[in-house]
């Protein structure tokens, strides 16, 4: 007998047990002229393979698929099949994705009523102690097809997840060897990804903590400053201290000078960016067409059970095929609040929980490496607990790195602030990031310069996030460090239009503590990028240098700064009250114009990119509020000077922002 024939007697021989067994997964409607239809395509096939020149047997239906024999046969209608065969056409997807991820079909059951087919034992969890990592382990976590299991007392054997599509073929094969069948189980994807995570959670732990550091040290933080950069750093304020003890009448007018003039250098990009640009003309929007890759939707969370609700609420409103949206929560494994939360919500199939196990340094990024082993899309997206993005902004970013060329790495996603009406701390925040994501970033794109990216709504090409080694796991400001990293090794980074909607801190408290975390993490990235700067200079370019020392340094410079530029002008203030006008020398003069242009032109700077670039409700609603810029300033230079210690002191430790589910969720369909 040929192939053919052995497999079109196996379809019908597992199509006559499923029919006489009478097994329906739950939420499908079975019906005995269902799998009557699917019995007799089995048999028509077996016919035709039988003798070409036969005539298959009259139905009013055409001729289905292995796919659609099978899930009749298993006892799903006619109707539900077509429906989902639809579905497949559209999103390119195979007839069995569509029908495990369409939310009504139990994915225990659904194997389960194979492995009864087949007489074999269903296994829906695997105990991750009798699983051993081997090597390419990692595998099943993309693409679950199958795992050895060890037991203590008897034979091993092999969990597998049949297609459905091929179960014809397995039949045929257990056929023609019976014996096979007595080391085979049939399990489910989720049960094999749970236990290969478990299995090797020790081993990629430790890769994900070293693997950057092993490959790339020149870019990890993981050693804050090198020895060199300590001796520099001491030669120079020493030498400073010393000359202004010794010659005081010129060396403090000319340190004077020389900061004021770092600080209005680091106005600069900003300076630009608040000028009128030319905007470029977005066509209308092209989402793709025809069949979509898988994304993957990654999102961290640690102490945060109060948000899951929210956040999958949220999730859930993107608009992306399910069987093709790879959605990982990823937890602390000690966390079990948050993860426990995350189950009684019985998450729908695209939805997996990562435990990500203890380990220093207990940070997002370190999760989100650890998370990336698994992920399964050609592109993903980071979000944050408290996000609420816009539905279609995985549609935006998708049709953009189509049509982007192929070292367009990443997008950025413009984040803005919901509740900017709540108190003055919130409106100053909103602003903030007003000028950021809508006034800077895209100027620097515009630009082709680096874009130091925001901590979420980050859109990757997976495989070239891999090749970059991933999230730095001791950078506190991993998003800024790796949109760096990126324009290093020749990638770019873009923005886009659909943005996400955040809620900014209420509480000083809190946005201290996330403020100092920010400033501690920028200066790890400069750190780490002025290790070697001839190199540093090389790989980025003349203006890509330029704008790195402008951006992180200017900005770290301007925070720190701050309080001695104010100091200044009140200095300068004292002598012109207490000095007749005429007397004072032309550059005790000339530094106070320049200290009040620095203080004033910052903030006028900051309100004119910020304000401008929002629309004019967020203007009203702001009101009064733009009124405590010049105290929020001051504030973020105390959270500077605080994290410069923290970097000596604790460089690790990442502050946990608390987050609270929005009291009003705004609808989010508008595009900036």
């Amino acid at each position: 007998m040929s192939i053919r024939n052995r497999a079109g007697a196996a379809r019908r021989t597992w199509c006559t047990s499923l029919t006489d067994a009478g097994e329906y997964p739950p939420g499908t409607a079975g019906t005995s002229e269902d799998a009557h239809w699917g019995k007799v395509v089995s048999l028509n096939r077996q016919q035709t393979a039988a003798d070409p020149g036969a005539q298959p047997q009259q139905e009013p239906e055409p001729e289905a698929s292995d796919e659609e024999a099978a899930l009749l046969a298993l006892g799903f209608s006619k109707p539900f099949v077509s429906q989902m065969k639809d579905r497949s056409r559209k999103n390119g997807t195979t007839l069995e994705q569509e029908v495990l991820y369409c939310g009504t079909v139990d994915h225990d059951a659904y194997y389960g009523a194979i492995a009864r087919a087949f007489r074999l034992p269903f296994i829906a969890t695997i105990d991750h102690s009798t699983v051993q990592d081997i090597p390419y382990l990692d595998t099943q976590l993309i693409t679950p097809k199958q795992v050895r299991i060890t037991h203590r007392n008897r034979a091993p054997q092999m969990a597998i997840v049949p297609e459905v599509a091929r179960l014809a073929e397995l039949s045929a094969l257990l056929l023609r060897l019976p014996e096979l069948a007595r080391g085979l189980a049939i399990t489910t994807p989720s049960a094999i990804r749970d236990a290969v995570w478990a299995t090797g959670s020790a081993r990629r732990v430790r890769q994900t903590v070293s693997d950057l550091f092993d490959r790339e040290p020149k870019f990890s933080a993981r050693i804050v400053a090198t020895g060199g950069q300590g001796v520099l750093a001491g030669c120079l304020v020493t030498s400073l201290v010393a000359a202004c003890l010794v010659e005081p009448g010129i060396l403090v007018p000319l340190t004077h000078a020389t900061l004021s003039s770092v600080y209005l250098s680091a106005l600069s990009l900003r300076i630009w960016a608040s000028l009128p640009q030319k905007r470029l003309r977005h066509p209308p929007e092209q989402w793709p067409d025809g069949p979509l890759p898988v994304y993957t939707v990654m999102v961290a969370l640690y102490r945060e059970a109060g948000m899951v609700s929210q956040l999958v609420a949220n999730l859930e409103r993107l608009e992306w095929p399910r069987a093709r949206l790879d959605v990982k929560l990823v937890c602390e494994a000690d966390d079990r609040e948050t993860v426990e939360a995350l189950k009684a919500l019985r998450l729908p199939a695209h939805f997996e929980i990562v435990e990500v196990p203890p380990h220093h340094p207990r940070t997002k990024p370190k999760a989100l490496t650890y998370a990336l082993a698994g992920a399964r899309g050609e592109f993903l997206a980071v979000y944050d607990a408290e996000d609420r993005p816009h539905p279609q902004q995985l549609l935006e970013a998708c049709a953009r790195f189509r049509v982007s060329e192929a070292q367009v790495a990443c997008l950025q996603a413009p984040l803005i602030i919901a509740n900017l009406s709540d108190n003055a701390l919130s409106g100053v925040f909103a602003i903030e990031y007003a000028a950021l994501f809508r006034g800077l970033l895209p100027m620097l794109s515009r630009h082709d310069m680096p874009l130091p990216l925001g901590g979420t709504s980050n859109h990757f090409r997976t495989h070239i996030l891999r090749e970059v080694g991933g999230w730095d796991p001791f950078n506190v400001t991993e998003d800024a460090d790796l949109g760096l990293r990126l324009y290093r090794l020749g990638y770019r980074s873009q923005t886009l239009r659909c943005q996400t909607l955040e809620d900014a801190p209420v509480s000083l408290n809190i946005w201290t503590g996330q403020r100092t975390r920010w400033f501690k993490g920028w200066l790890q990235t400069w750190l780490v990028l002025t290790r070697n700067p001839v190199e540093t200079a090389r790989q980025m370019g003349t203006r890509g240098t330029l704008a790195f020392h402008l951006l992180v340094g200017g900005m770290l410079a301007s925070a720190l700064l701050h309080p001695l530029m104010l100091v200044f002008i009140a200095v300068g203030i004292t002598r012109l009250a207490t000095e007749p006008l005429a007397t004072l020398p032309t550059v005790v003069l000339a530094l106070f114009a320049l200290d009040c242009l620095n203080v004033i032109g910052s903030y006028m700077i900051f309100l004119k990119l910020g304000m401008g670039s929002m629309i004019g409700q967020e203007r009203r609603r702001i009101g009064w509020r733009w009124l405590a810029v010049p105290m929020y300033w001051f504030m973020s230079s105390y959270a500077a000077w605080k994290a410069l210690n923290e970097l000596r002191t604790n460089p690790f430790f990442w502050k946990k922002t608390p987050h609270q589910a929005s009291k009003k969720p705004t609808v989010n369909s508008a595009r900036v």
